[in-house]
């Protein structure tokens, strides 16, 4: 009795059943390719995650001459204070590495097409935002590692003709690696990005509440009576839940099992540890700099290298406006041929790059 009538007093006042209505009414595609559909969601765990410790790391970090102190205190002083901090890092990991795959099964779909440019578009602004979540938060901790990886991530921003010198002098606060850089980098990453952030995930998902669930190219050529679809409620949403459930006991065992380690205290004095270099989701540029550097020396190789990397991602933007046509036509297959040059291309150079500096 008294359950019924705290839902009837929720109903009357926040409307749930037309919520619930509406969830039942919703449907998403059940075909061979549906496992994909979950990534968007292991993506927004990966988020929360980073919410939930990021703000319980908040109540002891201190940014600026301290920063180093207050994560050795996080990390050995304070009860489990190095579960969270290696929760932390583990989830922006996986948070990272899963956006990197919804970006690829949304493009191989060909989710990008009409009605879901937007869809598209915001999706990829919230990619480099959550690149910049993962640079700005890898200099915090200021060990030596971290240091002398985000001057070599700097120089990317660097190299960039006209503009690159000025980014990154706005970012460091000077001309070197500082504490002032900490204090900036802390603003950008607990203030200034989760503002720009999460008004963007709204309206994704805000695209795809509107839009649905996109078919793959093969899917499409099933006959409309003859496609599956489950309901969203509850059926989708269990196996929704049920990934990350699975997302969240690996991000679990990772922290516990290979807990973030925090190396020596920073000495801008000294020299740079062997083999630095930036997290894996940088270093794919790194190495395509690093290689067009090697070819041609000086400025050139850095100005070609960025050229063929910000023309690619240009390319990779606007594909919506080049792949109007049906997967079977003549820009549907240069796109996906595009796609899997792209995937190839960052595997590549990435596994490259780890192999070079090992």
């Amino acid at each position: 009795m008294a359950k019924s009538r705290t839902i009837e007093y929720l109903n009357e006042r926040l409307g749930m059943d037309q919520w619930i209505a509406f969830a039942k009414k919703k449907t998403v595609p059940a075909h061979r390719h549906s496992f994909w559909y979950y990534w968007g969601g292991i993506s927004m765990l990966g988020f929360l995650v980073q919410v939930v410790t990021g703000v319980l790391l908040l109540i002891y970090y201190k940014p600026g001459p301290e920063a180093y102190e207050s994560v050795r205190q996080i990390t050995y002083d304070i009860h489990f204070g190095w579960l969270i901090r290696s929760a932390h890092n583990w989830s922006a990991n996986l948070f990272i590495f899963a956006v990197f795959v919804h970006m690829f099964s949304v493009y191989f779909m060909k989710a990008y097409k009409k009605p879901r440019e937007f869809g598209w578009w915001s999706g990829m602004l919230l990619l480099f935002i959550g690149l910049m979540f993962g640079f700005s938060g890898y200099l915090l901790p200021m060990d030596d590692l971290a240091f002398f990886a985000t001057k070599v991530g700097l120089e990317i921003p660097n190299s960039v003709p006209v503009v690159g010198p000025t980014i990154a002098n706005l970012l460091r606060g000077g001309l070197e690696v500082t504490e002032l850089t900490v204090q900036r980098f802390f603003a950008l990453h607990a203030v200034v990005l989760p503002l720009l952030f999460i008004p963007l995930l709204m309206f994704h998902l805000y695209l795809v509440q509107q839009h649905g669930n996109a078919l793959p190219p093969s899917e499409e050529e099933v006959p409309v009576e003859k496609r599956k679809t489950i309901p969203f409620f509850p059926n989708f949403l269990a196996k929704d839940l049920a990934m990350w459930l699975i997302a969240l006991n690996a991000i679990a065992l990772m922290s516990s099992m290979f807990p973030w380690q925090l190396g020596t205290q920073a000495d801008p004095l000294a020299p740079a540890p062997k083999g630095i270099h930036p997290e894996w989701y940088f270093m794919s540029s790194f190495q395509v700099l690093k290689v067009m550097g090697n070819l041609f020396p000086g400025v050139a190789g850095e100005v070609i290298g960025m050229g063929i990397f910000t023309l690619g991602l240009i390319l990779w933007f606007f594909i919506p406006f080049y792949d109007t046509q049906k997967a079977s036509g003549r820009r549907g297959r240069l796109a996906h041929y595009f796609g899997l040059f792209a995937l190839g291309i960052i595997v590549l150079t990435t596994a490259w790059g780890f192999l070079a500096v090992s």
